[in-house]
């Protein structure tokens, strides 16, 4: 598959709000907008993508109902979180985890978007000595 882009499209009725969301707090793009679908894009070295769609609209795919706000977080992973939550925070962000270094070996913070998606910036870091040591299953045979 030579794949073009690949993105999560979230049903939700709070399709202006998370527009406005993920313009403001993460710098995306609207590229294309219309009553029932917003898709997002923040273009570059990087590039990420995000869509939204109402649930009433006749072209939704067999499946998707409207996003409940349980199942999936959307994962952000940053060079450096602590300045991404520095910047957000000055700024009035909604964060609802602060920022904190886990024993796992990342260093992170959370919010939820409008439709109730849960966005976690990550940055990489060392985890605590023998964190994992329990959770590994063994080389592979």
């Amino acid at each position: 598959m030579d794949l073009v882009d690949a993105y999560p499209i979230i049903v939700t009725d709070k399709l202006g709000a998370c527009r406005d969301f993920y313009a403001k707090w993460f710098g995306l793009e609207v590229i294309f907008e219309s009553s029932w679908f917003v898709y997002l894009a923040r273009q570059g070295a990087r590039p990420w993508s995000i869509a939204f769609m109402a649930p009433e609209h006749p072209s939704a795919p067999p499946g998707p109902e409207p996003f409940s706000g349980h199942g999936v977080c959307l994962e952000l992973q940053t060079a450096d979180a602590t300045a991404e939550f520095q910047k957000l925070s000055a700024a009035g962000a909604p964060i609802r985890y602060a920022l904190t270094d886990e024993p796992f070996g990342q260093r992170r913070f959370g919010l939820f978007d409008p439709a109730g998606l849960w966005i976690d910036v990550v940055e990489q870091i060392e985890p605590a000595a023998g964190f994992w040591d329990k959770y590994m299953i063994g080389p592979a045979n």
